[in-house]
């Protein structure tokens, strides 16, 4: 084991300043990504698809957000590759350009009945660009955090990353929260809703000044200095990691939440074909509220993983969240909005950030440093491209008209997160793990009194 102060940061600066490139970076992608979310539950069925069915329109538009989804294991290739051979920084740095210019694309599309087919057509394109550009996003921004943090506070510090795509949630539906409310219906969906991919614009300019600011992490500089990069980390990451790998997409499969939370949820309780009632400006509120209130929870648990372990509050938040999404959609279903706000809360905003505080420091830690991003970044968005068909197959299953639609899709769910549970709980714990031994299955953790003694050690020198 090599000794405690070999592998620290390079100081207190270096620390908050990656943590904060992480976090606004995040915030910004994430705000992209999640626009079309909203979008495509609330008003893409309505002008990006012929209007005669309107459930074949909400599939159609629930499955084009899923084709996101589809590109990001590719994207995952390439950008993990770049990120463990090039550097953090500048594959987070290609994953900004990349996503925003795709997104202020989408608000310059002419609609189905304009150009017909050509609509669907260019969207499900400039959907499978922004799915390549996010797919690097996390396991950079998380590997970047995690290399710059002390130790006995990766968790903590690791779990900004994610606290930054809370905070892109709340921006992306409070930016449609004014729109639905003032503008009329017609000026709405005929013009209103591509403000808010217009002002991608701003997401390019500040994200690059951003992040050409922050320095490249001290273990990927040592690496680059020894020698040791893999010129091929994706092939090497699977011969060596496999099981890991395997054990992340499994894990993964717990954005089943967020997909019932913001977008079959949205759906459900929106379109009109499935007669709740839900107005958009009511509904919006919801995702809002919850990742208001997960944006808070989620240091507190990063800061709980770095003292009781990173599996119990995975293990917990998953199973725990799938019993709430009956409840969920329960009160969607009866139309009880308060209700549904406190559900939302107690399942999006805190019980679900036992696993997603938490992993953006278990993954990495998963892995060795040559081959971290694409480990994490492939096996990541495997699982997650999974569960972003769901809301398709959750649309055909429980279709508009259907009945017992939150017995099906709350079994459906719970299901899926008792696979995520039992794939953390197979895993090693690592959070006592030094940094020059992450990802080593040999690594043996350090002594309980040992591990406080340098995690104080940390808090003072980070303060």
């Amino acid at each position: 084991m090599a000794s405690s102060t070999e592998h620290e940061p390079t100081g207190q600066h270096q620390t908050k300043k990656a943590t904060l490139s992480g976090w606004i970076g995040s915030v910004l992608e994430y705000y992209d990504f999640f626009i079309y979310a909203t979008a495509a539950s609330l008003i893409f069925p309505q002008i990006f698809f012929p209007k005669g069915d309107p459930k074949t329109a909400i599939v159609a538009s629930l499955a084009t957000y899923g084709v996101g989804y589809v590109a990001r294991p590719i994207g995952a290739f390439f950008l993990g590759h770049w990120g463990d051979t090039k550097g953090r920084k500048h594959v987070l740095i290609v994953c900004m350009f990349l996503m925003g210019f795709s997104t202020m694309a989408v608000g310059l599309l002419p609609t189905y009945q304009q150009v017909g087919m050509l609509a669907p057509s260019l969207l499900v394109i400039l959907r499978l660009i922004q799915g390549f550009a996010v797919a690097g996003e996390i396991s950079g921004a998380s590997s970047m955090i995690l290399e710059h943090a002390p130790f006995g506070r990766r968790g903590y510090y690791s779990s900004f990353t994610l606290q930054g795509v809370q905070v892109g949630q709340i921006l992306a539906a409070a930016v449609f929260l004014p729109l639905s409310y003032y503008m009329p219906e017609e000026a709405f969906n005929t013009w209103g809703w591509r403000i808010p991919f217009l002002l991608s614009f701003a997401v390019i300019v500040a994200g690059f000044i951003i992040r050409r600011k922050v320095e490249e992490t001290p273990a990927f500089a040592q690496e680059s200095h020894t020698g040791v990069r893999p010129k091929a980390p994706v092939i090497q990451a699977v011969q060596q990691n496999w099981k890991d790998m395997l054990r992340v997409i499994c894990m993964a499969l717990m954005n089943v939440i967020p997909v019932v939370t913001t977008v079959f949820g949205a759906a459900y309780a929106v379109q009109p074909s499935y007669g709740i009632g839900f107005s958009k400006d009511v509904y919006l509120w919801i995702p809002v509220l919850g990742n208001c209130l997960a944006s808070l929870v989620i240091p507190y648990v990063g800061n709980l993983s770095d003292k009781i372990g990173r599996k119990p509050p995975i293990i917990i938040g998953s199973v725990c969240a799938g019993l709430l999404s009956f409840g969920y959609l329960y009160a969607i279903s009866i139309h009880h909005v308060p209700l549904a706000i406190v559900m939302s809360l107690l399942m999006w905003g805190v019980v679900y950030q036992g696993y997603n505080a938490t992993f953006p420091s278990f993954y990495p830690e998963l892995f060795p440093t040559r081959t971290r991003v694409s480990a994490m970044a492939i096996s990541q968005n495997l699982g997650t491209l999974v569960t972003a068909l769901l809301p398709a197959l959750f649309a055909t299953i429980a279709p508009p008209g259907a009945t017992n639609i939150p017995l099906m899709i709350g079994g459906v769910t719970l299901s899926v997160t008792i696979i995520a549970a039992l794939a953390a709980l197979s895993a090693r714990e690592t959070y006592r793990i030094h940094m020059n031994d992450l990802g080593d299955p040999n690594a043996v953790p350090v002594e309980k009194q040992e591990y406080d003694r340098l995690r104080a050690e940390s808090i003072a020198n980070t303060k």
